[in-house]
């Protein structure tokens, strides 16, 4: 049996182009990768830890199904997969929005769920978009940033666990955050720059 590190250092096939050829492990092995980007999202955008459950499990049949689609000239698989991830929610709430919108609730709860509804959407449109900013950026930056924010380790660690000057880290992480900045606004004064859903 592979291990991820093991996967991932063969440069014959993408994970996902393993995972369209059915081949063995390959499926376990891009849970084992995505998993917990994929709960992370589930859980932040459903109503219970048992929906959050169905939608994990419906995003990874959908990435199964899905996987020969995967073109590396067009996105990174980590972006393919928040996609993939992010129209099934984004279903999954509509799904739920229309289901209670025809019960016999009153109107100002009908209300209040369309309009939280549409905000989840919007808040997993901006993350998707956030994914793909992300990845534009140089690696040294992206891993500065995904410290510093994520980790949230201090300048100082970061430059003694990389082993890089100070004013490097602070520079690389200024410059990050500008990119970052431009790109989402790049996005939002083109709504059709977007990404699709």
């Amino acid at each position: 049996m592979l291990n991820i590190e093991e996967i991932t250092r063969m440069p014959s096939q993408s994970l996902l182009g393993r995972v369209a050829a059915r081949e063995s492990d390959s499926l376990t092995v891009c849970i084992e990768q995505y998993g917990n980007l994929i709960w992370s999202l589930a859980k932040r955008y459903s109503p219970s830890q048992a929906d959050a459950e169905d939608a994990v499990q419906e995003i990874f049949l959908e990435i199964w199904q899905k996987a020969d689609r995967f073109n590396p000239v067009m996105a990174s698989e980590s972006t393919f997969v928040t996609m993939i991830a992010r129209r099934r929610l984004i279903d999954r709430y509509r799904k739920q929005a229309r289901s209670i919108e025809t019960s016999s609730f009153g109107s100002e709860l009908d209300d209040q769920l369309v309009a939280t509804s549409s905000s989840m959407v919007e808040t997993i449109d901006e993350a998707a978009k956030a994914t793909r900013c992300l990845e534009g950026l140089q690696p040294n930056q992206r891993d500065i940033l995904r410290r510093s924010i994520h980790e949230g380790q201090s300048h100082s660690q970061i430059s003694n666990d990389l082993e890089i000057p100070l004013g490097s880290v602070k520079s690389f992480a200024r410059r990050g955050l500008i990119q970052l900045r431009q790109c989402m606004e790049k996005f939002s004064l083109s709504p059709q720059a977007g990404v699709a859903s």
